[in-house]
Order: C-alpha cells, then structure tokens, then sequence
C-alpha cells in the first residue's frame, strides 16, 4: 500500500479544500499512479489508474514522478505528451499545473489544479507563480499528515511489542503511579498474585501487598534489589522476591515499577545456576551381578512413590549414585536435588544449613536472612547422607519438618511449607544407635520407610570386570592415553582383592594406573603400593589365562605391535611411513589396522563418553 493511500482520508479533504478555495478542479495521485483523491469528475474516479498505470508511459504524471519536477501544461488538448485520452476525446481537460509530493527524499505521488473551461485555464496562466508554491505548500501538508501517522503507527507498534515483550517475561511485572495506585501488570504478576488485571488496575497497592515497601520508594526514591517480602492475600500466601525502581520525570518519582517472582522459583533458579546437573540414571550404575541388580530393582520400583527411603551400605559403595538415580526415575525429577552430608558440616553450622535463619538470628548472619537446604529442596528431594551423624538435637527438629511438612528457620517463629521427598543414607548401624540411645527410633521409622542396601563390592566380585573397563576408558579419554589394557594377571588380581573401600577405592586405583603406566598394559608396577603389596606373586604368576581362538590371541598380538610401534615413532604420516616400512606393509594396509583396532591419534580421537 502506498503512502498516500494511507491516508486516503485526508488528501481527499485536502482536494475538496484547494477547489474550494480557487474554484478549479483538483487530482492525487500516488506514485503507483492510482487516483487517491479528488473533485469534479476525479471524485467519480478515486481508486482508478491514471495513464495506464504505468509510470514509464512518458506522459504528465510519470514525468513528475521520474523527473521530480512541476510541470505546468497550458493547452493540453493539442499536447502529444500530456495524455492520450484528452487527444482522442474521451476527455476535456485545458490545461494543468501539476507538482511533485516529496516525503524522506522520494517522490510518492502528484497534486495537480485541472481546467475545464476558458476562465479556469486563464486563472492557471494568470496564477501559475503564485499557485505553484501553493501546490508545494499543499503537498508539504499532505507528508507532514503521512509524517504523523507513521509516528503514530511507530508508536502503536512499539506499544504492542511492549506489551508481548512485558507479558513474555516469566517475572511479574506491576506498575504504581505515586499515590501507590497500580497502573499496571503483566500475565504472571495476575498469576502470582491470583487476580485478574481488571481487579488489579485501580487498586491501592496496600490493598494487595500491606505495608509494601514501593511505597517508601515513591518518598525517597531510591529502589531496591531482590528484597525477601511476604504477603497474604485473602487465603493466598505470597513468599516472593521483589526488585523495585523509582520512575522519574525532570528527578520528581512519577511511580515504581516493580518485578518479583516466588521464592521457590528463584532458589530453583539459583540452584540450576550454581549446581552441576545431577542426571544419573540407574542405567549408568555399572554391574551384573545378582546382588546389585536386586538392589536396583527395587530401588526403580520404589522410585515412583513418595515415601522416604533409608540407604545403607558401606562406604564407597554408590549411595549417592543411587539416590540420585532414584530422584532422576521419580515424578520430582524436574525438581531440585539437594545433597547435604550431615558429617561434613560443622555441628555449630548444621542446624542453620538445613533449616535457614531469619534476619539478625545471630552474630555475623546475613542482614536478608538466608534459605536452608529443605527450603532449596521444595518440589523436589533432599538427600541427607550420612544421616547417622546428625546430632540428637537436630534429630528433634529433623522429625518435626518430616511430620509437619513445614520448616521454621532459626531465629524465626514463621513456618514455611515445603514439598519434599527425604533420601538419607548411612554407613552405620542405626539399628545399633537406636538400642544405644545415639539415634531416636522415631525419626529411625520415619526415615526408614523403604530400606535399601548397597551390597559391597567383595559381595559383587561378577562387576569387577565390568567396572575396571568403564573406569579404564572413562580415565585413558580424560588423560589423553592412547587405548590401555590390563594384563590377564592384574584383572585376576583385582577380583582377588577384597576392596575395603568399594567401588571408589577401585576408581582411585585405576586412575592412579593409567597415570603411572610407561607401557600399552596396566600391570603390577603400575597399581598402586597398597594394592600391589596385598598380591600373592605366586598366585598371579598361576592364575588362569582367558581362553582364546588362536584368531584373537593373533589379533592381541597384532594390536599389541601397532601400540608399541605408535608409541616409539608418533602418529604423524612420516612416522607412520616408517612404521609400515619397518613392518613391511603398504601404508593404506597400517591405516586399515589402526582403525580397525581403534588407535587413533590424540588429536584425532573421537569424542566418548561412557
């Protein structure tokens, strides 16, 4: 749509405004030569083309749009150029005067005075100094009208982005003037606050949140950042984080604006910012063997549920792995997990750590108070390892939260509702403390609605194999090692040791290995002291081999070649070159090998994870 055309209103008073005024018959057309206004006959012809529509035609009006200049025509009847209907007769026009509408630098259409008799052509010839700057004078108010509209349609626009833009933001957004009237709100502020914005707009801001500290912003000035606040709202409790801002005219406070959000949703937030992801499944707990397969069985089963479950086993041998594994199978996976080890934690630090304090609760705490882990739980689970550690007074306040659902910070006497599933996990035996008095019973039956327990790793010795693998590649990736293996001594060894410290000890040893090794084999100088020194020689040197196809051993042989070969000369092309030289194969028949054994170069290794 054309400029003019936009404001097809206004030029048309503007043409019944000129033929009034000189008695003489006007036309405008835009620069898509389409007649957007006019009077006598031109009134009959609104929306018409002129000279065919085509600008190129040569004729009157394609000159001016081309040539960006006035033209005026004094006897158009006999005027080859000025249009083909008025020389075969389907018209009458005299005479024109005619000038171009400018706007930001292009011509956008023609204004043109028409006669249709012998007075009105001698009022053109009279006139036409005086008329053409009229016309021009004319033409300006036509652009300056195209000038306003299109600030005002700007000016809509940029509203409407606004307004998507403010109801997109996931904070609530409310706006008061400054006698503390709300002015306006965005979607998630209606929902936070659960009104509609016809009852928001036009309330006093006290009438939804009393004693609102906007209100100080509009006597000082002076706003303020994510500031704790709580309100109650008819039966509608509001735990949110506000952040306010003066609006300031010539330095006089106009308003406040303001943006909040639930404090639950902000500790979430602050969680997924400053917490690694905890995604782990039960999938990624590496074992085959009967024991450990029960346990992850029922460990799935009971994932779906809510009831608190209880983890026993002996250190290092994947508690933790297997909470959160649960809390990855669970309906609250999208929640937080919040891991806090009771041992780990000061006692003096412990209670305010999992319970939060209030402002001022105690010398050094933070003037706004602070959130504790059941608090950063809500909506999703806390998992309280070493569970049998937590001193008998906190063991008091542990089974008020899991009996109320409520937690009440340290320093304050408000009670905060919560939404969580308690996993604990211990190395102890808690049955044992209950009889010593160690460990209430209370909370004991509590925690320990679904019991589960993690089997030791000397209980599992099918898994050894299968872990030693997993932790070789995972450690040869993150160090850079070309591909390792162990010799079938070590492997026997491995399953022989009796690992007191689990599945971690076993970890350890096995990066302490791939560290420590000089050669394309893990053997017993590589394994760690401790380990090395608890071995039988003699029952290494007698262990069963694997049995093979001469296929295989052939091909072990084969790789083991290619490793030791890689490893003297490089992986470069001229290194590869004497490589198969010394090995008296064609280098396209080397390439072959090193990718069928997968002994790509460290730079050229793929990315894996396992």
């Amino acid at each position: 749509m054309s400029l003019l055309k936009e404001i097809q209103r206004t030029a048309q008073q503007v043409a019944e405004a000129i033929s009034a005024v000189l008695q003489i018959e006007t036309e405008i057309v835009d620069d898509e030569m389409t007649i957007i206004a006019g009077t006598g006959k031109y009134k009959n012809m609104i929306n018409m083309k002129e000279e065919g529509g085509q600008v190129e035609a040569g004729y009157l009006y394609g000159r001016v749009i081309r040539t960006n200049q006035p033209y005026f025509v004094e006897d158009a009847r006999n005027d080859p150029s000025y249009d083909p209907s008025v020389l075969i007769g389907l018209a009458d026009e005299w005479a024109e005067l005619c000038a171009p509408i400018h706007y930001n630098g292009s011509v956008i259409g023609v204004i043109g005075l028409v006669a249709f008799d012998e007075m009105q052509l001698q009022s053109l010839v009279k006139n036409k100094l005086v008329l053409l700057p009229y016309l021009q004078r004319m033409s300006e108010l036509l652009t300056s009208k195209i000038a306003e509209q299109s600030a005002l349609d700007n000016w809509i626009k940029t509203t409407q982005k606004l307004e998507v833009l403010i109801g997109s933001i996931h904070e609530g957004i409310i706006a008061i003037d400054e006698n503390g009237i709300i002015t306006n709100c965005n979607q998630t502020a209606q929902q936070l606050i659960q009104l509609d914005k016809h009852a928001l707009i036009n309330q006093h801001i006290e009438e939804i949140w009393p004693n609102s500290p906007m209100l100080e912003v509009i006597q000082t000035g002076k706003g303020y950042i994510e500031q704790e606040e709580h309100y109650q709202y008819k039966q509608h409790y509001m735990h949110i984080i506000v952040t306010a801002r003066p609006i300031k005219i010539n330095e006089e406070v106009v308003g406040v604006v303001a943006t909040f959000r639930r404090m639950a949703d902000a500790r979430r937030l602050a969680y997924e910012l400053t917490n690694e992801p905890k995604d782990l499944f039960f999938s990624e707990i590496y074992g085959q063997s009967r024991a450990l397969s029960l346990v992850k069985k029922q460990a799935e089963q009971v994932a779906r549920g809510t009831s608190n479950i209880l983890i026993t086993g002996q250190s290092g041998t994947g508690k933790g792995m297997m909470a959160a594994a649960i809390h990855s199978a669970s309906n609250r996976r999208t929640g937080p997990f919040i891991i806090v080890n009771c041992g780990a934690i000061p006692e003096t630090l412990l209670e305010s750590e999992l319970f939060g304090y209030a402002s001022g609760a105690f010398t050094g705490a933070r003037r706004e108070g602070k959130a504790g882990k059941f608090e950063l739980a809500n909506g999703g689970t806390i998992f309280l390892d070493e569970i049998g550690d937590l001193p008998l007074h906190l063991q008091v306040k542990l089974l008020h939260v899991l009996q109320s659902k409520q937690v009440e910070r340290v320093g304050s006497n408000r009670l905060i509702p919560i939404n969580i599933r308690v996993i604990s996990a211990t190395n102890k035996d808690l049955d044992e403390m209950v009889r010593t008095k160690e460990f209430r019973e209370d909370l004991f039956f509590r925690l320990n609605v679904i019991p589960l327990h993690m089997p030791p790793l000397s209980e599992r010795k099918d898994d050894i194999p299968v872990l030693m693998d997993y932790f070789l590649a995972k450690y040869c990736q993150m160090t850079g090692q070309i591909p390792l293996d162990f010799t079938p001594e070590i492997k026997q060894a491995f399953i022989q040791y009796p690992w007191p410290g689990n599945v971690r000890e076993l970890e350890n040893a096995i990066e302490y290995a791939v560290n420590m090794t000089s050669s394309p084999f893990i053997d017993i100088e590589s394994i760690p002291p401790r380990i090395r020194n608890t071995i039988n020689p003699l029952t290494i040197r007698h262990a069963e081999l694997p049995e093979l196809s001469l296929k295989d051993l052939l091909r072990d042989h084969e790789k083991q070649i290619l490793i030791e070969m890689l490893k003297k000369y490089g992986h470069g092309l001229e290194e590869k070159r004497i490589i198969a030289t010394k090995l008296d194969i064609g280098l396209a028949t080397l390439y072959r090998k090193i990718d069928a054994y997968q002994l790509l170069s460290e730079d050229n290794a793929p990315n894996r994870s396992i």
